[in-house]
C-alpha cells in the first residue's frame, strides 16, 4: 500500500476522533483503530515513514498533527510482533 493511502486514511481516522471532547479518549480511539483494524504491512508502512520522516511530512504527504503525536506516544503498542 502506498503512503500516500496510508496517510489519507490514518487523517481521516484522526478527523474522526479529534472531534471528542476528550482528547485523551480521542487519542486511543485512533491508537485503538489502527492497532485493531489496520494489518501489520501497514502499520510497518506508517511507522517506517515516520522513522524516515519524524515529523510526519515527505512532500506533499503530511500526517494531520494530533495523528502524528498520538502515533509516536503509541509507536510501541502500534508495532507488530515480529513474524
Amino acid at each position: 500500500m502506498e503512503i500516500s493511502s496510508l496517510i489519507l486514511s490514518a487523517n481521516r481516522i484522526g478527523d474522526f476522533f479529534e472531534s471528542l471532547p476528550d482528547k485523551a479518549e480521542a487519542a486511543e480511539g485512533i491508537a485503538n483503530h489502527i492497532q485493531k483494524n489496520w494489518e501489520p504491512r501497514m502499520r510497518r508502512e506508517l511507522l517506517g515513514f515516520l522513522a524516515e520522516h519524524p515529523e510526519g511530512r515527505s512532500g506533499e504527504h503530511q500526517l494531520h498533527p494530533f495523528v502524528l503525536e498520538t502515533v509516536l506516544k503509541q509507536r510501541q503498542r502500534l508495532t507488530p510482533a515480529a513474524a
